[in-house]
């Protein structure tokens, strides 16, 4: 079996959206994704794209993505890695492609002269934090994410001071 990453393509599009959804599907959220091909195709593959996506193929076939932009540690001084999205396919799980996704970013941010690489999981996702603390990789539990989003970051935009 022969397993690569790869930087996704424009062409990556449709697949990465098939990702999303069944992402979405055991996240137990099928109903959620609003996004579609052409704005994948737009915000991801523009000529100054804010996110990146990787496409990880064993024997030619596209078995998981991942989406991941870098941020800025004023702490540090220096960017962070911040991986938005990994997924891998159920029937494809146990044969390294997740852990391979994961050393490509991390080679990705010490390449990139990044302090940080991080990422959420949902507190009930045991085998992504199984998996998570085999690599060495650390909790952060005092950190609570805030988010605005919709009807909330409109009202709040269009508030004023």
């Amino acid at each position: 079996m022969s397993m690569q990453i790869r930087t996704a393509v424009k062409q990556d599009a449709a697949t990465i959206l098939n990702f999303i959804n069944d992402l979405a599907v055991y996240e137990k959220e099928p109903d959620a994704v609003l996004n579609t091909v052409s704005e994948i195709e737009e915000k991801l593959f523009c000529e100054h794209a804010k996110a990146h996506a990787l496409i990880c193929e064993q024997d030619g076939e596209a078995i998981g993505f991942a989406v991941y932009f870098y941020n800025y540690s004023t702490w540090l001084g220096k960017h962070g890695l911040y991986l938005e999205d990994l997924y891998v396919a159920q029937d494809k799980r146990g044969n390294g492609a997740g852990k391979a996704i994961m050393q490509y970013l991390a080679q990705l941010a010490l390449a990139n002269d990044c302090g940080r690489f991080e990422w959420v999981v949902l507190d009930w996702n045991k085998p992504a934090i199984d998996f998570y603390n085999s690599i060495g990789a650390k909790p952060q539990d005092e950190w609570i994410i805030y988010r605005l989003t919709g009807d909330e970051l409109k009202s709040f935009a269009e508030s004023g001071s």
